[in-house]
């Protein structure tokens, strides 16, 4: 069942309503299709948007940063806002003003939690890893200690969340649809190369399929 995210003062469109979106499916979609974030502070007085890359599990999405970073100091006194953001098309109008961007984003609102359990953190950067090269955590070297301190884990539910989208051609108005200026969408995607090997790789070490394959979304 696709439930409906109660909408609120934060997450509520002030414009352009119908490209709005407040149900989970849509949110999670958007989440698991883009691993790269920003999460929004306020530190000392000033806003900061700190990049990072984020990984939903079921109902929960998570976001890894060093133990030592001040971003980590903040979440557990403020809230915070974590975007998620897809650029699918330059759209080209008939008009400056109509000229646009077809997109897919998600923001989401809540209070974080930094994971202090040691094997559940190292459970996590493990899923980490899977979420975006499937099987890929069990041929890894294990995790040290200092590695584990230096790291770390932070959980917020995705319960204050929407998403908004566009997509489509140009709308211009009606009477420059006459005009002879060439109008329409340019595609953006995001392709994956084939893999290019470490120079330093052991002999016979070959590419496996979760690199071979990967995909995003």
């Amino acid at each position: 069942m696709n439930e409906i995210l109660q909408k609120t003062e934060r997450t509520r469109l002030r414009r352009a309503h119908k490209r709005g979106a407040f149900d989970r499916q849509t949110v999670n979609a958007i989440l698991d299709a883009q691993p790269l974030c920003h999460i929004a502070y306020v530190i000392e007085g000033s806003p900061i948007a700190m990049p990072s890359v984020q990984w939903r599990e079921g109902n929960h999405v998570y976001w890894h940063a060093s133990s030592a970073g001040r971003g980590i100091r903040a979440v557990s006194e403020q809230d915070v806002c974590l975007t998620v953001s897809i650029l699918d098309g330059m759209v080209l109008a008939r008009s400056a003003m109509h000229h646009s961007v077809n997109y897919r984003s998600a923001m989401i609102f809540g209070r974080p939690r930094v994971i202090e359990d040691a094997d559940v953190k190292k459970e996590k950067l493990g899923n980490l890893i899977d979420v975006l090269y499937p099987g890929r955590n069990a041929i890894l070297r294990p995790m040290t200690d200092q590695e584990l301190k230096a790291t770390a884990v932070v959980s917020m539910p995705i319960e204050e969340a929407s998403a908004k989208i566009r997509s489509g051609g140009p709308v211009d108005d009606e009477e420059d649809y006459r005009l002879a200026i060439w109008a329409g969408v340019l595609p953006v995607t995001t392709s994956v190369g084939a893999p290019v090997s470490d120079p330093r790789n052991t002999d016979g070490v070959s590419p496996p399929d979760h690199a071979i394959h990967f995909k995003l979304g």
